[in-house]
């Protein structure tokens, strides 16, 4: 797949999630439970969800080396933390972004076209990035998956 990789200004946008540290090897079957625990306590609270997608966060480090994770969704505004659900926010920031239309196993691609594009363009990265997942296709279950990698 052609990535087209762009320069944005995002909004800061409020989300609860569930925080996690673990390793890309551990994270394919960690992130489903702690995405199972925001929609549970968004499924009780119906008003602080409106149009809002599901969205992970990563604070990266090298591959195979613990990263911070934050697993949930968009949400109207603030809330009282349940659990491990918190408050959280996707930054407002300078990115360079890219969509991922295709198969879920196939979204690392997108984010190998942002950080090439980065690096022959000479835009440093500080290593902070993060997914907002559309609606699924309801033939192929498919969904566009936007990535976003923040600049320094």
């Amino acid at each position: 797949m052609v990535y087209d990789v762009t320069i944005e200004q995002t909004a800061e946008c409020p989300t609860a999630v569930v925080k996690a540290n673990t390793t890309w090897r551990e994270f394919p079957t960690l992130w489903r439970t702690l995405l199972d625990e925001v929609w549970a306590l968004l499924r009780a609270r119906p008003g602080l969800r409106a149009e809002g997608h599901n969205v992970m966060l990563y604070r990266t480090g090298l591959p195979d080396v613990e990263v911070g994770v934050e697993v949930g969704v968009q949400v109207t505004g603030p809330f009282e933390a349940v659990g491990r659900v918190v408050p959280s926010r996707l930054p407002a920031a300078e990115v360079a972004t890219t969509v991922h239309r295709g198969p879920p196993a196939a979204l690392g691609a997108a984010h190998d076209a942002v950080r090439e594009w980065c690096l022959t363009q000479h835009r440093e990265l500080t290593g902070v990035s993060w997914e907002i997942y559309g609606d699924p296709d309801a033939q192929t279950g498919h969904f566009d998956v936007v990535v976003y990698w923040q600049l320094a």
